[in-house]
């Protein structure tokens, strides 16, 4: 289990390898747990930093690096159906818990999408208050109004 550190626009990520995928991705705002890991690289390190470089260039659109995605089955719905929203779209809370059959369970979304592993992978950005509002993101609004402005999306 392994974590290097990635310099990106939006500043340092700490990208995390299980050794079956990738499993986090941390904000340098977020106090990263290391505890399990050490510092070094595998295939999947150097996939997610090589596939986060081009969508930072603007030469990556979907991401297609190995996930080893850990949280209970809600969590893992709402992270799947995160994942099929396209590059410079957004969807609403309540479009989420709809598509997964729990038209109830917007706010519920909300807590599984806070509890997001791997942020910009899995494009927790792209989802917004049903008033278009961009509401909470582990790396701060700010930047996911630069990860939707760099998308292209109108905030």
């Amino acid at each position: 289990m392994l974590y290097k550190k990635f310099l990106s626009p939006i500043g340092m990520l700490t990208i995390f390898s299980s050794g079956k995928g990738i499993c986090r991705i941390d904000f340098e705002n977020e106090k990263s747990s290391l505890e399990g890991f050490k510092e070094g690289s595998d295939f999947y390190i150097e996939e997610c930093i090589r596939q986060l470089d081009l969508y930072f260039q603007k030469k990556l659109k979907n991401f297609d690096v190995r996930l080893d995605l850990q949280g209970t089955e809600f969590q893992k719905a709402v992270w799947e159906e995160i994942l099929k929203i396209p590059y410079g779209e957004v969807k609403t809370y309540g479009e989420i818990a709809r598509l997964i059959g729990k038209p109830k369970a917007a706010r519920a979304v909300g807590q599984a999408l806070n509890k997001n592993p791997i942020p910009i992978v899995i494009p927790c950005h792209r989802v917004i208050g049903s008033n278009g509002s961009l509401t909470g993101f582990g790396g701060g609004i700010e930047i996911k109004k630069f990860l939707l402005r760099h998308e292209e999306v109108e905030v």
